[in-house]
């Protein structure tokens, strides 16, 4: 038997439910995720949920995108923890959707389907030199740092240079920016990947540059972010006066967002406070606002590798009260570096059978209802296909924005069941989990319960313990698997 004690968690689950219960599909097992699973068995008390992950573990972003160093913000963890913990609902991770079994399949089995596995790939710049060594995503670099097993062997080269240029402003980037830059004696008791921690101790990196194509008002990140990367110890602080001074419309911007005048306010603060130069061998660094990268210019010593970004400086362009747009002047200036990080926003992709938006980057969707193509039109539903989170509105929002997405999705499902636009539990029942894990079975797919991620967190905490770290990912898919069935 391919499935982890699977038959005896299944009928355990069956027990407490009517015979034909609601049955109920949820893919992805992220904030997005959980808060539907939770939602739909508060409203829906005769509905059984089933939340499934290619992953063997659980959690999404909280556990492989929230930085090492933000462990409150995981706390999450222990309230999704109780949801799978629910007699009506399960975990079923190591489950691919489009191999290990299509959305079709998914949506004969189930009376209800949501998709909530977010944005795995990156959006691209589709400039010259892209693809050349050491220019990564930000979300590679994440996932290198979070252990996550996609992740573990990217290797970047932090040995070679001293410089990193970081593209984008937002909280993705001052997150990478202080793993790079903070003391990894502050890393060292956090959950960070081993592997990154052995590799940012014995980095080169010096100096790392931020760059926005707009100016300090209209930075994307939080003030929380914000004060976090200023505060870091013994760092010197970079930023050009002259990127300070403001127009009527920034002002105007700054009157409609006191996030924006706040982070106005710090940048302000924080070009002031510190020592014009750098001590020697002192971390800096550098916020340089108004430029867009034009191309990633080729080493001319290390043929293939990344040597410097090639900006553009921009202007901003009124477009509406209150709104900018950067606009690039035609003039350009080269930035060495040695590694680039682009954090410039993820993307999520689509599968077979699923009406996606490739320009937005979502499935075209009304409350969560997806529509059947991109054309707006309300009577083209796909009845019984929900959405929620990144894939429903694109990658936005911090995690506790996915509990109003979720809220809104399972209201969409509870008007189509009270209208009749789903059919009834008792006119057309559904075999649910049970048909679902027979499809795995017989396909010889390795099913990950929750049970068996328990075991996986267990050993990851007690392999913690003996280096007095939180917990010790692991961050390959064998050792993952194998810590499952132990």
């Amino acid at each position: 038997m391919a499935i982890f004690g699977a038959r005896k968690f299944l009928s355990r689950t069956f027990s407490t439910l009517s015979p034909e219960p609601l049955r109920v599909c949820i893919v992805g097992s992220g904030p997005a995720g959980f808060y539907t699973a939770e939602k739909m068995l508060k409203t829906h008390q005769g509905s059984q949920v089933d939340i499934i992950d290619r992953l063997p573990t659980p959690y999404g972003l909280v556990r492989s995108g929230v930085a090492p160093d933000h462990p409150e913000t995981k706390n999450v963890i222990n309230q999704f923890s109780r949801v799978a913990q629910n007699g009506r609902c399960s975990f079923l991770g190591n489950i691919t959707l489009g191999s290990s079994v299509s959305l079709a399949e998914l949506r004969e089995l189930y009376h209800v389907v949501v998709l909530a596995y977010g944005a795995e790939s990156d959006r691209v710049l589709g400039i010259p030199g892209e693809d050349l060594q050491g220019v990564h995503s930000a979300r590679e670099f994440v996932w290198w740092y979070n252990g996550h097993p996609d992740g573990a062997n990217l290797d970047p080269d932090l040995k070679s240079t001293d410089t990193a240029v970081i593209l984008g402003q937002g909280n993705v980037a001052f997150d990478v920016a202080r793993i790079l830059l903070q003391p990894t004696s502050e890393l060292a008791t956090t959950d960070i990947a081993s592997h990154a921690l052995t590799a940012l101790e014995q980095s080169s990196i010096r100096k790392v540059y931020l760059i926005g194509r707009r100016g300090p008002v209209q930075a994307a990140c939080t003030a929380k972010e914000l004060r976090e990367v200023l505060g870091i110890r013994d760092l010197y602080i970079h930023i050009k006066e002259a990127d300070l001074k403001i127009t009527p419309a920034d002002e105007e911007e700054m009157k409609n967002s006191r996030i924006h005048r706040r982070i106005y306010e710090l940048l302000s603060k924080a070009a002031i406070a510190g020592p014009s130069q750098p001590r020697s061998g002192q971390r800096e660094l550098h916020f340089v606002f108004f430029r867009q990268p034009d191309r990633f210019l080729e080493s001319y010593g290390n043929k293939g590798y990344v040597s410097a970004v090639h900006l553009e400086k921009t202007a901003l362009k009124g477009v509406g009260p209150g709104k900018q747009i950067a606009m690039g002047t035609g003039q350009f200036e080269d930035l060495a570096c040695g590694i680039v990080l682009k954090s410039i926003g993820y993307k999520s992709v689509p599968v077979d059978g699923l009406p996606f938006d490739n320009q937005k980057g979502v499935v075209p969707n009304i409350k969560g209802r997806v529509l059947s193509d991109n054309s707006g039109d309300p009577t083209l539903l796909e009845n019984g296909l929900y959405v929620c989170g990144w894939l429903k509105r694109g990658p936005t929002g911090i995690i506790g924005t996915n509990l109003y997405c979720a809220d809104e999705t399972v209201a969409s499902v509870s008007e189509d069941l009270e209208q009749g636009v789903l059919a009834s539990t008792t006119s057309l029942p559904k075999p649910g989990r049970g048909g679902l894990l027979q499809i795995l079975d017989d396909r010889n797919i390795r099913v990950v319960p929750f049970s068996a991620w328990e075991k996986i967190d267990e050993e990851e905490k007690r392999l913690g313990s003996l280096i007095n770290k939180p917990r010790e990912k692991l961050t390959k898919w064998d050792d993952l698997l194998k810590a499952a069935t132990e």
